[in-house]
């Protein structure tokens, strides 16, 4: 049998040379695997030249050469092949059966002895049927035709399986629970990839999933088994599609750019992107960019789900933060800046660490705000379904690679990313790896930029905490002391209009703890602002009442945490800290340890 290769296009529209499809090419034309999993963006639209159509029809148009039968299997459906091709196979299959390689004797021979072959054609034709409903029979008999191919059939075959997940789902990968049905499929599947007949062939089997990590393990860790991960749309590829749907529908005034559309509607699929196109077809309306803003996070939800991420629009800037003045200046001179720089340049992100109440998820949700990018919250993206965390992880990364520019905020980090010791859990390891590798993704460098909140900065990874990714820059968040204290007092006392020079001044030295927090502030602001005082007197006498909950050494580690994890020693209370003063704070973060507390 003669080598049949699959071309890809040169000079091709930008829409058209899809890197997912030279990929693919490569691995089938090389050799280099037989058994190939696509996966990734594979329900959307694709321009196979003349329309857009889904991936399979895409693959099949593309793949239409002299030399190469193609075989879809459909879940809960047939096997489809052309009548044309479905004659080769029919007479392939009758001599194979009949122990007769196809060259031994002339076609002629095969198609006129009846008496020898109409059995043996009957059987084909049955099997066909039976596979109808019948995934298990379907893949059986897929994979004889393949030992057929490599002896009585001059052509190779090029078999697609839709719903591999579905036909041969991950499950637990506990083969004891899956069903009789499930485990023969798995144990079909498995004897076909591994035998070393068919992946030293020439013929080649393509099963679609959304995830690899949603195929049993048992067939989607074999080494000969590689993957083809198919992206979201670029910018390129939305582009096209615009144009070609505005000259499809005659429709040539809607949208009146196509440039300013495509970059607005990043992260959108084509089927997403057609709903807002028709729906300005509908209305005779240019698109907005409202409209684009919300079918954009509105995708991105039903891919993701509503327990997984959501989109902030943070209402303050930082001239609503009270206080951190040292700190507001680094964020416009130096934070900011950098991460609004488009390439390696720019910041992969920050940890910002400090004590509970200090004010760090307010302060940088006006950060978020004046980076002026979509904001994205991660709330959870674990699940209690195996292998579902893999897929919610692969849906989240192929968004953030859609979209221009984004961030990603975390809040609890230490609860959303665990560690990748010994003692933690197989999947949490995993994901923790994961999340590691996208913050250092140098691709990602510029798009992506991770805020990672938390009071417990000892407790994220060291991984996570390395230069490269947000250990570029951990920021601590402390108490408000000097003239920031004063400011919040002033803040405090503003609804009462009681808070001349005098009150202040008592407030700062007597009436108010040292280690007084933002939300302590907060706290009574609310409670002055709801029952006002009528005189200073009775002021001083509800700050008197006022009492902090006992969590004051609880807060004192997690300060000393964050000072002996800051990575600017401007951010610090004192710039010329020596490594005498940070041994200091580790014995005493240690002597707090041995009372219990972390």
């Amino acid at each position: 049998m003669s080598t049949v290769a699959i071309q890809v296009p040169a000079g091709d529209l930008p829409s058209t040379s899809y890197p997912f499809f030279a990929n693919l090419a490569r691995i089938i034309n090389s050799g280099q695997a037989r058994s190939i999993v696509i996966s990734g963006n594979i329900y959307d639209l694709y321009f196979d030249g003349k329309q857009y159509v889904p991936l399979i029809p895409f693959i099949q148009a593309k793949t239409q050469i002299p030399g190469l039968i193609q075989v879809l299997y459909e879940l809960n459906g047939p096997v489809r092949v052309s009548d044309e091709d479905k004659t080769k196979l029919r007479e392939a299959w009758a001599a194979w059966k009949n122990g007769i390689a196809i060259d031994a004797i002339p076609m002629r021979e095969v198609l006129n002895d009846g008496s020898k072959f109409d059995l043996r054609r009957r059987e084909f034709d049955q099997y066909l049927r039976d596979a109808i409903g019948n995934a298990t029979q379907a893949l059986e008999f897929l994979r004889q035709l393949t030992i057929c191919s490599r002896t009585c059939l001059k052509e190779n075959l090029l078999i697609m399986i839709e719903g591999a997940d579905m036909l041969l789902p991950s499950g637990d990968g506990d083969v004891a629970r899956m069903n009789d049905a499930q485990v023969r499929r798995v144990a079909i599947v498995t004897d076909w990839f591994g035998d070393p007949s068919f992946f030293g062939g020439k013929d080649t089997v393509l099963l679609f999933a959304e995830s690899r990590s949603l195929i049993h393990p048992r067939i989607s860790r074999l080494p000969q088994v590689l993957s083809v991960d198919v992206s979201a749309p670029d910018l390129a590829s939305r582009k096209h599609f615009i144009q070609w749907h505005s000259v499809n529908t005659g429709n040539r005034s809607v949208p009146q750019s196509a440039d300013t559309v495509a970059e607005a509607t990043a992260g959108l699929s084509l089927h997403a992107m057609r709903q807002l196109l028709l729906a300005a077809d509908y209305s005779q309306k240019p698109i907005s960019r409202q409209d684009t803003t919300l079918q954009v996070e509105q995708f991105i939800q039903s891919q993701l789900g509503e327990d997984v991420i959501e989109f902030k629009k943070p209402s303050q800037s930082l001239k609503d933060v009270i206080g951190f003045s040292k700190l507001k200046e680094f964020l416009h001179t130096y934070l900011i800046p950098r991460m609004k720089l488009p390439d390696d340049r720019a910041l992969p992100g920050a940890a910002i660490a400090g004590p509970i109440g200090g004010g760090k998820t307010f302060i940088f949700e006006a950060v978020a705000a004046e980076l002026d990018m979509p904001v994205l919250v991660l709330k959870n993206i674990r699940s209690q379904w195996f292998g579902q965390t893999d897929v919610i992880f692969e849906r989240l990364k192929r968004v953030l690679e859609a979209l221009e520019q984004v961030v990603i905020f975390v809040d609890e980090a230490d609860t959303q990313f665990g560690g990748v010791g010994e003692g933690a859990h197989e999947t949490e390891r995993r994901l923790t790896g994961k999340i590691q590798g996208m913050m250092s993704d140098p691709k990602l460098r510029g798009k992506v930029i991770w805020l990672l909140m938390t009071a417990r900065i000892h407790l994220l990874s060291a991984d996570i905490r390395r230069p490269g990714r947000v250990g570029d820059l951990i920021i601590p968040i402390l108490d408000p002391v000097g003239e920031d204290r004063k400011e919040f007092i002033r803040w405090m006392l503003k609804p009462t209009n009681l808070g001349d020079d005098a009150l202040v001044e008592w407030l700062d030295q007597e009436g108010l703890e040292q280690d007084f927090s933002s939300a302590g502030y907060a706290a009574l602001r609310s409670q002055l602002k709801a029952i006002p005082p009528k005189d200073q007197e009775e002021l001083k006498s509800i700050i008197r009442d006022f009492m902090q909950p006992a969590i004051k050494q609880t807060r004192r580690y997690q300060t000393l945490q964050a000072l002996v994890n800051c990575t600017r020693r401007s951010l610090l209370p004192d710039p010329n800290i020596s490594d005498k003063d940070r041994a200091l704070m580790e014995d005493e973060i240690r002597l707090l340890e041995l009372q219990g507390i972390r």
